[in-house]
């Protein structure tokens, strides 16, 4: 069904459509341009809104008070820059952690300063022997035992906090402690949340990924300590945890313009925050969106394309929760208009030098391209996006970028990976963390990406690079003896697709050259529709387990991998054939490359299309 639709119908409709607003531009007579825009940001309003956030509505748990006066915050400059804002209530399940108690029993009796994570079980002296298992991911507990004890793991992205919970968990253990990243001198102790379903849960995943452990997070020294003596000999511990755990109503914030029926981009960030000012998590990244929203409402007039922000609320304590409830409640209108999605957390952080770029694959090149004519050689690391921050609409099949600065990679190794500061999580994420001409930085950087999509005649994506990847990946897979799964078909298809999407970025590049004019238009019209039908196509192969209907877990490790879905697939080669193991596994395997075959299928549809209609 999904593939015949965009054969027959959905994509004709989305021809017309995108046909009816091209030229829309051209009704304000006014002309601004990129260096008006530029010239119009005014990092003087943005500090100012950052000042007020962290000074005046710090500690923006979901749920609380606080976290309602952050969503009217925001609703009220949206309404007095001229957008149209919303307030959207609903219940979400969040928590309110509290301070935990570590006490050493043996070898040295000792208290440690530690913070519950959110979701936490509640324990009172709930005593056991602790194993330190490195990052927590599955690979670290191969050889050990840890049912009835207690796991200590690096607080470290490798996996995140929410998968280390949820495996030590599945494998028996009775509780985790999680040693905070930075140097070894690091006192600061972390919050965060230990909730791996993301949003809030279904049945499903209300079972399955809810971990039902308490854990508790303690400063980088003292988890040293620890782990040393782990490693030692036997090391006993006494917990205490404490968090309340429920649904309550949270506070969303939207505000758009000109999106009602047109194409937009979103912009969105999360507004909630832990403890304390949270300055660049995500205090200067509401400040920027706001700042953004404001420059760019008043050049409405001149913009090919609206704009949707969303102040996500639920990201710390819930998971994410409204970011994917915007993307459940607001599915028709995303599938049919968006064309992007732009994610800014974590601007501005004091002491970095490395511009940080992750996008889906159909957005890396121009991302880049756009981000380094601002940022005058500063190198870019570029990443495929995985599902962090508020990525909520991979199933979408939404092109999404996000950037900030972050730190050189020999500096994060020394730091056991803290890519987003020392103090990331912490009392110490105060507003000397963000670097005013950083923070300035990365509103050139943000309105250079959304002037391009908004004003751009062609979409500025590319699918050869997606294609290529496709190929790659699956000639490796296809390399692996694994009987009746015809992954070598899937090869051919993905082979075919790369060569039509060869040939629509060509056919792109040669109309963009022709720059704004009438016989441009319908050209632009078939290769608009087509690329958005692609990336609504490929993204959620290439990028999610489950695919478009629902949200993958936090931190799953499948997904630092091209097609996640299929992440399994060399295990199962190695599996004995006449295991059950073997046997399960081949028919959740067998399926996702079904899914991905009628994908390629629906792609190479897609593009034959596009080419034809230009032709």
């Amino acid at each position: 069904m999904y593939r015949s639709a965009w054969m027959t119908t959905g994509w004709s409709l989305a021809v017309c459509y995108v046909r009816r607003q091209v030229g829309s531009r051209r009704n304000g007579g006014g002309a601004v341009t990129l260096d008006d825009i530029m010239r119009e940001l005014s990092i003087e309003r943005a500090w100012a809104h950052l000042e007020h956030i962290t000074t005046q509505i710090p500690t923006r748990l979901a749920g609380s008070e606080n976290s309602r006066r952050m969503a009217e915050y925001a609703h009220e400059h949206l309404l007095a820059n001229g957008l149209e804002s919303s307030m959207h209530q609903f219940l979400g399940l969040v928590s309110f952690p509290e301070a935990a108690q570590v006490q050493v029993l043996s070898p040295e009796p000792r208290a440690i300063e530690a913070n519950t994570l959110g979701h936490s079980a509640t324990v009172r002296d709930l005593e056991g022997e602790v194993v330190y298992v490195g990052s927590g991911s599955e690979a670290d507990y191969a050889g050990k035992d840890v049912a009835g004890k207690i796991t200590l793991s690096e607080l470290s992205y490798s996996p995140a906090r929410h998968e280390k919970a949820l495996i030590a968990w599945q494998r028996g253990s009775i509780a985790q402690i999680m040693m905070n990243w930075g140097d070894e001198h690091n006192t600061a102790v972390p919050f965060g949340s230990m909730k791996s379903a993301w949003g809030n849960p279904t049945p499903e995943t209300l079972a399955t990924e809810m971990a039902d452990i308490p854990c508790a997070g303690i400063a980088r020294t003292e988890g040293l300590r620890l782990k040393a003596a782990a490693e030692q000999g036997t090391l006993r511990v006494r917990l205490s945890t404490s968090a309340t755990n429920g649904w309550y109503p949270l506070t969303m914030t939207t505000g758009e313009f000109d999106a009602a029926d047109r194409q937009f981009l979103l912009i969105g960030g999360h507004m909630d925050s832990w403890f304390g000012p949270q300055a660049t998590d995500n205090a200067a990244g509401s400040a920027c969106i706001l700042e953004l929203a404001r420059v760019f409402q008043a050049a409405r007039g001149d913009l090919r394309r609206g704009i949707v922000t969303g102040f996500w609320m639920g990201h710390e304590t819930g998971t994410m929760i409204s970011s994917s409830r915007f993307a459940d409640t607001n599915w028709d209108r995303l599938r049919r208009n968006c064309v992007a999605y732009l994610q800014i957390d974590q601007p501005g952080m004091s002491g970095t030098s490395t511009w940080h770029l992750h996008s889906t694959d159909d957005a890396q090149s121009w991302a880049t391209r756009a981000a380094a004519a601002e940022l005058g050689g500063m190198p870019i690391r570029w990443g495929r996006q995985q599902k962090n921050g508020d990525s909520s609409f991979f199933g979408v099949g939404l092109p999404c970028v996000a950037g900030e600065m972050s730190f050189t990679d020999d500096e994060i190794r020394r730091t056991a990976l803290a890519s987003l500061g020392w103090w990331h999580h912490s009392l110490h994420n105060t507003i000397d963390k963000v670097d005013r001409e950083r923070l300035a930085l990365h509103l050139r950087v943000y309105a250079r990406w959304a002037w391009e999509l908004l004003t751009a005649p062609i979409l500025p994506y590319e699918y050869e690079p997606v294609g290529a990847r496709f190929v790659s990946r699956l000639q490796e897979l296809a390399a692996l003896d694994v009987p009746d799964i015809d992954m070598a078909g899937l090869v051919e298809r993905a082979k075919a697709f790369h060569a039509l999407s060869a040939r629509l970025d060509s056919a792109a590049n040669q109309w963009r050259t022709l720059g704004d004019s009438g016989e441009q238009d319908h050209a632009a019209a078939a290769l608009n529709a087509a690329m958005i039908g692609l990336s609504r196509t490929l993204v959620p192969l290439a990028s999610t387990v489950v695919g478009p209907y629902g949200q993958d877990r936090y931190g799953h490790a499948w997904q630092t991998q091209m097609i996640p879905s299929l992440a399994p697939y060399p295990t199962l080669a190695a599996m004995d054939r006449d295991s059950e193991a073997f046997q399960t596994w081949w028919v959740a395997l067998t399926r996702a490359r079904n899914r991905v075959a009628d994908g390629l299928d629906a792609a190479s549809d897609i593009a034959q299309r596009a080419l034809a209609a230009i032709a």
